[in-house]
């Protein structure tokens, strides 16, 4: 599976990811403090593990920091 992750394209060997699945292949060590938008669409965390991604979907995974 071919996915478009923060505008850069990425080779997945699955055919079928859900949020969560792709968050721990990604980001296994870190996983607090992050948001997920699909397609413009912010995706809570408690639907991670049920939202299936698709080829053409556009992710953007957005981490926060801390600053002033």
């Amino acid at each position: 599976m071919e996915l478009k992750i923060n505008n850069q394209i990425k080779q997945f060997a699955l055919d079928s990811l859900t949020v969560q699945a792709l968050l721990d292949l990604e980001l296994p060590e870190k996983q607090n403090g992050i948001a997920i938008a699909i397609n413009a669409t912010v995706i809570p965390k408690n639907n991670w593990n049920n939202h299936f991604l698709n080829p053409t979907d556009d992710i953007l995974i957005i981490s926060a920091t801390q600053g002033g």
